[in-house]
């Protein structure tokens, strides 16, 4: 039989757990002011993402402040998965997952930061809220940028984007026209 000073006792372990792991969960250091998620088709290797972290840090400098997260596997669900936590600025994807994603909507138009004639494969066309297609830059070919020049990538043709959730388009926008310097 439960007594009540066993209940009492349980109650308050329970809520310094409970405390603790609030705490806990809270010290992960202050968020970045923009979060950009790369997720090539083949996935990225730890060693990888330390270099690209580094070069992004390098170009991207103090402010605003960034964060990169990666993957090492390629798995569509997660991808959509963090496309709708509307946790990151930026997203950078090979070009068939830009292109399925972008019949979808919910890409943020890039022709305030560059020139479409610049980047003809980044124009496609996303149906805007009303469901009519806009065709317009919505997407940066990633492969020539300095940021992805700086570790000699090779690799498949990758597209950044900025998604219509992002926490602050307008500082995923200054960061994304750092990197698209060539």
């Amino acid at each position: 039989m439960v007594t009540e000073s066993r209940m009492k006792r349980f109650t308050a372990v329970w809520a310094v757990w409970l405390a603790a792991l609030l705490l806990l969960s809270a010290c992960g250091g202050p968020k970045a002011d923009v979060s950009i998620f790369l997720m090539p088709e083949n996935g990225v290797s730890i060693e990888a993402a330390e270099k690209l972290k580094t070069a992004l840090h390098e170009i991207v400098g103090e402010s605003p402040t960034v964060e990169l997260r990666t993957t090492p596997v390629f798995a569509p669900e997660k991808l959509a998965v963090e496309i709708a936590s509307a946790e990151n600025g930026i997203i950078i994807v090979g070009r068939e997952i830009f292109d399925a994603f972008a019949k979808q909507g919910g890409y943020v138009l890039l022709e305030d930061i560059a020139n479409p004639a610049d980047y003809p494969s980044g124009v496609v066309e996303v149906p805007d809220r009303n469901d009519q297609l806009v065709k317009g830059l919505f997407g940066i070919p990633m492969n020539g940028s300095v940021w992805f020049n700086r570790l000699n990538y090779k690799g498949p043709e990758l597209y950044a984007f900025i998604p219509q959730n992002a926490p602050d388009i307008e500082k995923a926008k200054q960061v994304l026209k750092r990197l698209m310097e060539k």
